[in-house]
């Protein structure tokens, strides 16, 4: 039923590329509330290597993920099959948050469809990449990508998203630590 990989080939690569929506969990080193977010527009993620990939973290109603991150770096991605052959992906591994400020940054933002609103980039070392059979997942249709985040985005100007992002992502639900007020600044970053 399910396989355990050295990394991700060439197969695991186009299945995940094809996902229109992905999901992101994370928890804190201790007690707390483990968060699981969906993540649409799929030109928001990229395999980088065969063990490493990165998403871009957009605006959003909380810091979960950035906070448990910068805590304890673990992290799973779960891709799923809605159509086709049935397959769930997870990739576990150890994240890192990359703001703007750091010299990765620039680079990484290339990889990404263009999107307002970015906070951050998500890098994942995977230790593990496996597959299972999703045999119970559901057949659903996608039409297409909601464009309300993007837009929402768009229409804040500077000090509205500073204050947004102040109120909102600066330290998660259980009081970890999420973006600092440097980084609760946006500068109008796109990808």
């Amino acid at each position: 039923m399910g396989k355990i990989y050295d990394r991700i080939d060439d197969r695991l690569r186009t299945f995940i590329e094809a996902q229109p929506v992905y999901f992101v969990a994370t928890a804190p080193e201790q007690g707390g509330h483990v968060n699981v977010s969906p993540k649409g527009y799929p030109d928001t993620f990229t395999v980088l290597g065969d063990t490493t990939v990165a998403y871009l973290d957009l605006d959003g109603s909380g810091v979960e993920t950035i906070a448990h991150l910068r805590q304890n770096g673990r992290i799973t991605i779960m891709f799923c099959a809605f159509s086709g052959p049935p397959n769930i992906v997870r990739l576990y591994g150890t994240g890192r948050v990359v703001v703007p400020e750091d010299p990765d940054f620039p680079g990484l933002l290339e990889r990404f469809g263009p999107h307002p609103g970015v906070r951050s980039v998500i890098v994942v070392e995977c230790d593990r990449v496996a597959d299972s059979c999703g045999f119970s997942v559901p057949f659903m249709s996608f039409e297409q990508d909601r464009a309300l985040l993007d837009e929402w985005a768009q229409r804040k100007d500077t000090q509205a998203k500073r204050a947004y992002r102040a109120k909102n992502n600066r330290e998660s639900i259980d009081g970890i630590p999420g973006l600092s007020p440097e980084e609760t600044d946006p500068a109008s970053v796109h990808s």
